[in-house]
């Protein structure tokens, strides 16, 4: 029965009035990476430049590109030998057919295409431009005569969940914090212009929190409310990331332990950026 009563807003906790701060610190002293970097001992160096320090219940936010980088994920066009199908794609979308051959290498299927756009999906489940290859922020390479034939190109990490995991327990053994880390992309979105900063590898907080059965103001249960939150933190960190010359890809996030999800770093909270990947037969859209 739909009665006064039971509009009235639940009563407002002490920790529902309490104000709530959430801390965004990009880390300065970051160097240009390179293949075989220590990502963890650069994120120590870089929180010891900014006069930082790791807490539990932090969130580290990498932009991709240097875990890429770190991770030696370049190609050069110049090696790349494009198949027919490349070719048919590069001559609709107006592309490199090199180019085009590695997109569909890092591909499970062609989503959509026209002139300057390639839409495909990645094999990390991923949907996406390009399968988020591209030369913005790469380095020539360093050798004189070499850089004047490469043609060099970034992919995405192999693994990014993996790579979380990997810093994630490595800044741990450097620190005894618990943290988590989020690898962060920029990404399209459909029916939206502009690109967002989005979770592309992540451990240590749940990616995706359930809010399904907790109630709402009025005491009323959410049915289906699923919190993208490894996306909000990437989007947030973005912010002051940058995405032109900053230099700013390392992101501190700090005051996430009493919002939405687990606390990050929490034992058993171990997340995946593949948890946020809508199933293919849950896409009403593709």
């Amino acid at each position: 029965m739909d009665t006064a009563e039971t509009r009235r807003p639940r009563r407002q906790t002490e920790t529902s009035l309490a104000p709530m701060r959430l801390q965004i610190t990009a880390l300065g002293g970051v160097k240009l990476v390179r293949p075989g970097d220590d990502l963890a001992a650069i994120v120590m160096d870089a929180l010891a430049a900014t006069g930082e320090t790791l807490m539990d219940g932090d969130v580290v936010v990498l932009a991709q590109k240097i875990v890429s980088k770190a991770e030696d994920r370049y190609a050069d066009l110049n090696d790349v030998t494009p198949s027919p199908r490349a070719v048919e794609l590069a001559a609709a979308t107006d592309k490199d057919p090199r180019l085009v051959e590695l997109i569909l290498s890092e591909a499970t299927g062609v989503v959509r295409y026209r002139k300057g756009v390639l839409v495909v999906a990645h094999r990390l489940g991923l949907v996406l431009a390009n399968a988020g290859i591209d030369s913005s922020n790469v380095e020539p390479v360093p050798d004189a005569d070499a850089a004047a034939a490469a043609e060099r190109v970034l992919l995405l990490p192999a693994d990014p969940d993996a790579s979380c995991t990997t810093l994630c327990r490595k800044l741990h053994e450097v620190s005894g914090r618990r943290v988590a880390v989020i690898i962060n992309d920029s990404l399209g979105r459909a029916w939206r212009s502009g690109t967002v900063g989005a979770a592309i590898g992540v451990s240590g907080i749940d990616a995706l929190a359930d809010l399904r059965g907790r109630m709402d103001l009025f005491g009323r249960p959410l049915r289906t409310t699923r919190l993208g939150l490894a996306d909000e933190i990437a989007a947030a960190a973005s912010l002051v990331m940058g995405q032109a010359d900053e230099g700013r890809p390392v992101v501190l996030v700090r005051g996430l332990a009493a919002m939405a999800g687990a606390a990050p770093g929490a034992p058993g909270s171990t997340g995946a950026a593949s948890d946020l990947v809508r199933p293919p037969d849950q896409d009403l859209f593709r």
